[in-house]
């Protein structure tokens, strides 16, 4: 009878064992990031429009390689079961819902570690405005060319309210990628530089280094400058309010 124990003790220690061994990976437990390739190409980045946002200048050359890039923003269900899986609160919704809508309250460093967990990245300041700017193109705000055709693209302080949408309710750029102009702003993968007139001279020193980073886009609660496709905004890493939020990118191997 002890040796009968003694046997099915070991069979359930073992079966255990498999257990934690054959764990699923993360990221096959967490909901999926549809992406979309951007090819990659040489563009003019900066205000390339009016040349007077001296945040935004001077104007410089950069050369990309193909690239992936979130379609949508994360939302609020990809975020909330990243953060179950990884023992995480989950961010805030103000009262008005979870679902479909981009996440918000989350901090740079949260939404750098979402991606990660796919294996992905945040997007860099130069592969996000090339994203912006379908593929470079002299596009004012993200699937729009000039202010006129704005409202088909974008929510923003004029034509929404004080709060996060759905994603992908608005028209896309050339390349299907949504909310690029609007909806929520979205943090970049790197900390806070001044433009130099050769791209490939601008110090990107370690993050641990500087505690700035960059967001993009706008969103609903900013003006339409807010929202145009070369401005820049700089803020803390751990910053973590409702309006701000991400999508992820990923070099093509």
């Amino acid at each position: 009878m002890k040796l009968q124990s003694w046997v099915l003790l070991c069979i359930l220690c073992l079966l255990m064992s498999s257990c934690i061994i054959f764990k699923t990976p993360l990221k096959d437990r967490l909901e999926p990031l549809e992406m979309t390739k951007i090819e990659g190409g040489t563009f003019i980045m900066g205000d390339v429009f009016f040349e007077e946002n001296d945040d935004a200048l001077p104007l410089h050359e950069v050369r990309l390689d193909d690239y992936l890039i979130g379609t949508t923003e994360v939302t609020y269900s990809q975020f909330d079961r990243f953060a179950e899986e990884t023992g995480r609160q989950l961010p805030v919704d103000d009262g008005r819902g979870r679902g479909e809508r981009a996440v918000v309250h989350v901090s740079w460093y949260d939404a750098r570690a979402f991606c990660n967990a796919y294996g992905y990245r945040l997007p860099t300041e130069q592969e996000w405005e090339y994203a912006a700017r379908s593929r470079g193109k002299e596009h004012l705000y993200a699937g729009a060319p000039t202010k006129e055709t704005l409202d088909d693209v974008a929510r923003y302080q004029d034509n929404s309210g004080p709060y996060t949408f759905n994603v992908g309710t608005k028209k896309p750029t050339e390349q299907g990628i949504y909310d690029m102009s609007g909806n929520v702003s979205e943090y970049i993968g790197a900390y806070y530089p001044f433009y130099r007139e050769n791209a490939d001279s601008v110090e990107y020193h370690p993050l641990n280094e500087r505690q700035m980073r960059l967001i993009r886009g706008g969103n609903f609660n900013r003006s339409d400058n807010a929202l145009r496709t070369y401005w820049r905004v700089g803020v803390l890493g751990d910053l973590s309010d409702h309006t701000t939020g991400f999508r992820c990118a990923a070099t093509v191997e």
